[in-house]
């Protein structure tokens, strides 16, 4: 028998006005009826993004740690690049308000808050500087009538890049210096009237504190059978679980990922087998390739390499479906 909380789930996700089934994605719909993620490679129907303004582009790379000043003319066009590659891909975009409120990171929109089958919840970012932006998500879904289903409150941590859809019933959940185990314990209960379960792993010190270590830094899941990982860095239990899950992993080469560092491997699924990636890496991108994946690259040396954000850190998926 089917879990009622999982019948549910699955009558959310299939949620679709009659106009959005005329009008497809992409479309421009400003209808709020589709909304839901359970996966990380499901097609990307609607995502929120937010463009980078003078807080970014002037941003004290001190404070940010940002790898030296921003070229602000190159890290535009390459943003608007990524944007055309995002918007080809069928997904409708909601821009999220870009008034000069000075959070330079805010154009990483994927880790204050998390969008499930039920609603979103807002998260509680470790980075202290990144706490205001949670207040930007919660304005977002009061705009898109998305429901708010729970709140990660002191001394709870989490961000996004800590967390991925290991299907559509299983959460994994990374501690590191981001997200500590009592943010992780109030997803869990957020989560468990939806019939999910939350299984948890410990992520290394690799760089320390100040650099950005998340669990999607060393995964990216490209299928429900297929992901990209980087095996120095990955959890033995994570990797355990995708053996045991029939997942098959594409490993990432120390090259690549360290000249990068770990940018390389933060791909966008679009789709099953379709992503955005990261220009400039060629093993990682043939890697891809070779495993009948459509890759679709954008020059982001002056965009995600300095920042330590890659096109999934760039995309909040509202609905996936």
């Amino acid at each position: 028998m089917e879990p009622a909380a999982l019948h549910e789930r699955r009558a959310r996700k299939r949620a679709v006005s009659p106009a959005q089934q005329a009008a497809g994605p992409g479309s421009g719909s400003t209808s709020t009826d589709g909304f839901g993620v359970a996966s990380m490679t499901d097609p990307l129907r609607r995502v929120a993004m937010r463009r980078p303004g003078r807080a970014t582009l002037e941003a004290d790379p001190a404070l940010w740690h940002y790898a030296g000043p921003l070229d602000a003319g190159r890290l535009t066009r390459q943003y608007d690049a990524f944007v055309a590659r995002v918007a080809g891909s069928g997904a409708e975009i909601e821009w999220m308000d870009d008034t000069d409120d000075g959070l330079s990171d805010s154009i990483f929109v994927f880790d204050p808050s998390f969008v499930t089958p039920a609603g979103a919840i807002l998260l509680r970012p470790g980075k202290s500087l990144r706490r205001p932006e949670v207040a930007l998500h919660e304005t977002l879904y009061q705009r898109l009538g998305l429901p708010v289903i729970g709140r990660v409150e002191p001394p709870g941590l989490t961000e996004g890049g800590d967390l991925l859809w290991i299907d559509e019933t299983t959460l994994a959940a990374a501690r590191s210096f981001r997200t500590n185990q009592a943010g992780i314990d109030q997803l869990r209960d957020i989560l468990a009237p939806l019939g999910t379960r939350v299984v948890t792993f410990d992520l290394p010190v690799w760089n320390g504190s100040a650099a950005c270590l998340h669990l999607l830094s060393v995964i990216s899941p490209l299928d429900t059978d297929l992901a990209l990982v980087y095996p120095r860095l990955l959890p033995v239990a994570l990797r355990e679980l995708l053996r045991d899950r029939g997942i098959r992993c594409l490993e990432a080469s120390d090259q690549e990922f360290e000249a990068s560092n770990g940018l390389s491997l933060n791909v966008l699924a679009t789709a099953p087998r379709r992503c955005i990636a990261v220009d400039g890496f060629p093993h990682t991108v043939r890697l891809m390739r070779d495993a009948g994946c459509a890759v679709t690259c954008f020059e982001a040396d002056a965009l995600c390499i300095p920042c330590e954000g890659g096109p999934t850190c760039l995309t909040l998926p509202l609905w996936r479906g």
